[in-house]
């Protein structure tokens, strides 16, 4: 495997230091080691040492160097370089249901009125949540669950299965992540908790969106969590 690493200057780097990682399937723990040069020969590793706070702190400072700065617009809630938390207007959009039952088939590529709604994307995860209003959310707003097949009522996390979806989790990535989410197929439940208070489910449901404006939000489920708690849990 090669592996390739750009500066962006003219550098002497020596390797000085490294990082053994001990797992097994519960736990996972990490060695700090020196580098101990030969006059021939491969370079050796001294006798291990924990790693220290200050160690981290270096190590993380000089990975993230690199990492050009960004304007965040009005809809980004959350931004970390690993995730990225923003809210969507409520919209119209055409949905797809592929090769789901004969009734879910016959609302296939119509126009449906749809809530806000709050996504999160997470290394190459997707997550997404309902909004009751509106409206930019606050910290400590309960969430909805989003009615959406695909999807996991219990965290929100999307199964993208093969969609293709962006490299990153960055504010231009935003419509990208939005856009493979509404233009895949919503083919099946995911989990068991409901994803609607309509009387007759998921399909009566949008059946009875075909030509409305606004989506009554009265038929979203409480996802029983925050927005604070969505975004800070880990998945």
């Amino acid at each position: 495997m090669d592996a390739h690493v750009q500066i962006g200057a003219s550098s002497n780097l020596q390797l000085r230091h490294a990082v053994l990682v001990y797992t097994d399937q519960q736990r996972a723990f990490a060695t700090l080691h020196d580098i101990v040069t030969q006059a021939e020969g491969a370079p050796l590793l001294a006798p291990a040492q924990p790693l220290t706070l200050a160690f981290l702190r270096r190590l993380a400072e000089g990975l993230g160097s690199q990492v050009a700065p960004e304007l965040l617009p009005e809809n980004v809630l959350a931004r970390t370089p690993e995730m990225i938390v923003w809210w969507s207007p409520a919209a119209r959009r055409i949905m797809f249901f592929g090769e789901a039952g004969e009734e879910a088939r016959k609302l296939n590529g119509l126009n449906f009125p749809h809530p806000a709604l709050v996504f999160k994307v997470c290394g190459r995860e997707l997550f997404v949540r309902a909004l009751a209003k509106n409206a930019r959310p606050r910290v400590d707003k309960p969430l909805k669950t989003a009615p959406y097949w695909n999807t996991a009522g219990d965290g929100g996390r999307v199964c993208l299965g093969s969609t293709r979806t962006p490299e990153s989790a960055s504010v231009e990535s935003i419509k990208s992540w939005e856009a493979a989410f509404f233009q895949s197929a919503f083919t099946h439940p995911l989990g068991a908790v409901r994803l609607t208070n309509h009387k007759q489910g998921f399909i009566g449901l949008w059946r009875s969106l075909v030509g409305k404006r606004v989506f009554p939000v009265r038929y979203l489920t409480d996802a029983k969590e925050t927005l604070r708690q969505f975004v800070t849990r880990e998945r």
